[in-house]
């Protein structure tokens, strides 16, 4: 069936200067080729999402304790609407100074390549990826009226009432949308796609029952869950989380083969300095390694991750391109 895309972990470092600002034996602070050191006054990290998502929640840990190790504060800037891509858009026409850099998900800078028909940017060409800080995998969760407790529960009431349980997602081309649609297509159910701008509202309306079902990333929706006003049923992944040990897969669930999974990390607008790039590929390194950090995504149900140079997440963002390409195509997802 489909295969998991791949994720990359913290491996042996290989730049010296991403070395060194992780063992802290250089300074954060680097002279720059134009002159003075960078960074000099704030940066802006355009967020690619809406507040309340599951990246921004997960960037906001991070945003902060980057704030701490580089020496200016890290502004996180929400741009969500349109799947995402209206923030990648800002980001990809941003001055290459080092003053923008932009916060995406694997939604945003590779699945609206297949279900928009025209983006005004192109993320193999636009932009510089610096690392992944997280592998997201997301949680499929019911509105907790319906009489649900699984995976093969809600199969039978969705069959039973056809075109009844509508899928909410955080917008055309999200990650939500993908793993939605995926679902569908391996279980053949009849249920309507209603997307909301970002997943703040989509989490909303699966509490007020607007719409009854969502798989969507873990982070956006861990308070509600814990509050018992979202229901979580499994999990996307292969296997079973750590985090979340007692919450089955959607593919031991009755839907053998199913497996989803995302990613958010940090590119810059193509152009930035090379020195500024490894610097702050250095600071990332530093904060996914914070025992604070790990403690805090563990509540979101989530590890951070790291791409052990700028060139390994390159490579993930091309393989992904060919990997998410074909899931699209099993899921018969047409572009809009």
């Amino acid at each position: 069936m489909f295969n998991k895309i791949k994720y990359l972990r913290i491996r042996p470092f290989v730049s010296f200067t991403a070395f060194a600002a992780w063992s802290g034996t250089a300074p954060l602070a680097q002279a720059q080729p134009t002159g003075g050191t960078y960074p000099e006054r704030p940066i802006r990290m355009i967020a690619a999402q809406s507040a309340g998502s599951s990246l921004d929640t997960l960037l906001r840990i991070f945003a902060q304790k980057m704030t701490d190790a580089i020496g200016q504060q890290i502004v996180v800037d929400n741009r969500g609407g349109a799947g995402g891509t209206i923030g990648v858009e800002l980001a990809a026409r941003s001055p290459t100074d080092g003053y923008t850099l932009l916060a995406g998900a694997s939604s945003s800078m590779i699945v609206s390549s297949y279900t928009y028909k025209k983006l005004p940017f192109d993320t193999l060409k636009d932009f510089t990826p610096i690392s992944l800080f997280a592998n997201v995998e997301a949680v499929f969760v019911v509105n907790p009226t319906l009489p649900v407790k699984s995976v093969k529960d809600f199969l039978a009431l969705a069959k039973s009432q056809p075109g009844k349980l509508n899928m909410a997602s955080a917008g055309v081309g999200a990650s939500s949308h993908l793993a939605g649609l995926l679902f569908v297509s391996f279980t053949g159910i009849n249920t309507t796609h209603v997307p909301y701008k970002g997943g703040g509202p989509m989490a909303a309306a699966i509490v007020a029952n607007e719409v009854q079902w969502a798989i969507s990333p873990a982070a956006a929706l861990m308070g509600l869950i814990r509050a018992g006003r979202l229901r979580a049923v499994a999990i996307s992944s292969a296997r079973r989380s750590p985090i979340l040990p007692d919450l089955p897969t959607i593919a031991e669930s009755g839907v053998p083969g199913y497996d989803y999974g995302s990613w958010n990390g940090v590119l810059a607008p193509v152009g930035t300095p090379r020195s500024i790039i490894n610097q702050v590929h250095g600071v990332m390194l530093k904060v996914a390694a914070m025992p604070e950090v790990r403690e805090q995504f563990a509540a979101q149900g989530l590890a951070p991750a790291s791409s052990a140079s700028p060139e390994e997440f390159a490579k993930l963002i091309r393989d992904d391109y060919a990997a998410i390409g074909k899931v699209v195509k099993a899921a018969g997802i047409k572009p809009e």
